[in-house]
């Protein structure tokens, strides 16, 4: 179907409730479309409701504000993502293996992940069972309970997992483009933490319980839940649940990354076959709705780089030259990168694949787009986060990372309502100021012959 027209469809089916959403006199637009309840309680814990049709479906996020940022202190990294781990080993009322019992009963979908600002925990079950649930998942974590001998096994496993993931050129670049990037700031080691880390992590049981104590606490946790629910029931739930839970976050000590001062380029080895992937990483401010010149990166990324850029048309369809080509920068709490990313078919194509990425980066900081298209990739971005708000687990997955960045989803309306606000010029401008040599770094990754 016509990307036009699914668009045109989805503005048509999205109409009465954006409508609705913004209610008469209100100051600004809307752009999410569902109803929201947001309150804090007492004890620092912040709750995002989201009542939507679902046919009974809900799914339940306990977003936990600490990822590989939080790990400041010299040879204690990995930790965030050891806990993503961790947190399924039960506790004295519900050990793991009642835990997983109930979980499957109840037919739910138990996961996470963890990222550099972020640890997020998932639930996707029948609304029906939500109270089973937040008394599952509340006692998690308030009452995390582990034995130095299992914490050790599970330190082990994660080691494990480092290795695996070292044998995926992706993985291995992006951890070799983190380290090059980054000086003194956390940002510089990926979620997974530094190799000689984890490999002494199973000495480290007593920091793990500090750990625990440090970011596992309500004033640093934000409850998602989204699905066919009430508000009132669900709130009275969450206050039954989590509020007499103490709170008690200590805020990491996270030195500031001083500017960059001139380009950095590192090869990087691959012992295994695969296409060479070039990398160029640009320092880039952090995530704020406020920021014109961070919002019209978005936008420059796509424009650029995206599937309907000229550069894209080049490489990827006309020529096929490139296997993959694609760029954008992550919501982020602190100043991150924008990255640009190539996979060539044939490594002779690697020094001008850079050089085609470099004449588009001169173009665009030299000429403004043009003002139709950019309105149409406006439209297109829009729509696209729209199309994805299907169901409870896609709405509470895609409010993830601009929920821990800021604490809330305020900050949906205030990006979409700043796309609308940019113009060509913004687009020349951001491209002036963040797209510089002195702010990159370039990785090129090769396989073997």
């Amino acid at each position: 179907m016509n990307r036009l027209l699914v668009l045109g469809l989805v503005a048509a089916l999205w109409a009465p409730a954006l409508a609705l959403a913004q209610g008469a006199g209100s100051p600004a637009p809307r752009i999410f479309p569902y109803e929201t309840h947001v309150e804090k309680l007492d004890n620092g814990l912040e709750v995002v409701v989201i009542p939507m049709p679902s046919e009974g479906l809900a799914t339940y996020w306990t977003i936990v504000r600490a990822g590989s940022r939080n790990e400041y202190e010299p040879g204690h990294t990995g930790f965030a993502h050891f806990f993503e781990h961790m947190m399924f080993r039960g506790t004295e009322r519900f050990p793991a293996n009642v835990y997983n019992e109930m979980m499957t009963r109840l037919g739910a979908d138990t996961n996470a992940f963890t990222s550099d600002d972020l640890t997020a925990y998932h639930v996707s079950f029948t609304a029906a069972d939500l109270e089973k649930v937040m008394d599952l998942e509340s006692d998690r974590f308030r009452n995390l309970s582990y034995p130095e001998p299992a914490f050790r096994t599970e330190a082990g496993a994660v080691y494990g997992e480092y290795r695996k993931n070292r044998s995926n050129p992706w993985f291995l670049l992006h951890e070799e483009i983190q380290q090059t990037a980054f000086d003194v700031h956390t940002y510089g080691h990926t979620a997974m933490g530094y190799e000689a880390d984890i490999e002494r992590m199973p000495e480290m049981y007593a920091y793990s319980k500090r750990f625990f104590a440090r970011y596992y606490r309500p004033d640093n946790v934000v409850l998602l839940i989204v699905g066919d629910v009430d508000v009132p029931g669900t709130m009275a739930l969450v206050k039954k649940y989590y509020g007499d839970w103490k709170p008690g976050y200590v805020p990491p000590e996270i030195r500031p990354e001083p500017a960059q001062t001139a380009e950095r380029r590192i090869d990087v080895p691959y012992d295994g076959r695969a296409l060479p992937i070039v990398e160029l990483a640009y320092k880039i401010d952090a995530f704020d709705p406020a920021d014109r010149g961070r919002v019209a990166a978005d936008l420059l990324a796509e424009l650029a780089f995206g599937e309907t850029s000229e550069l894209y048309n080049k490489l990827v369809l006309d020529e096929q030259s490139v296997q993959l080509l694609g760029a954008g920068a992550d919501v982020q709490r602190d100043p991150g990168l924008f990255e640009i990313v190539a996979q060539v078919k044939d490594p002779a194509n690697v020094d001008r694949v850079l050089a085609e990425i470099d004449a588009t980066i001169a173009r665009y900081r030299e000429t403004p787009p043009d003002p139709a298209r950019l309105e149409d990739m406006k439209s297109h971005l829009k729509y696209a986060f729209l199309m994805r708000l299907t169901t409870p687990d896609r709405v509470a997955s895609g409010l993830t990372r601009i929920v821990s960045a800021t604490g809330g989803i305020d900050a949906v309306d205030a990006l979409y309502r700043a796309y609308a606000a940019v113009t060509p010029e913004d687009v020349t401008a951001a491209a002036s100021k963040y797209l510089v040599d002195a702010r990159r770094a370039v990785a090129v990754l090769r396989g073997a012959q």
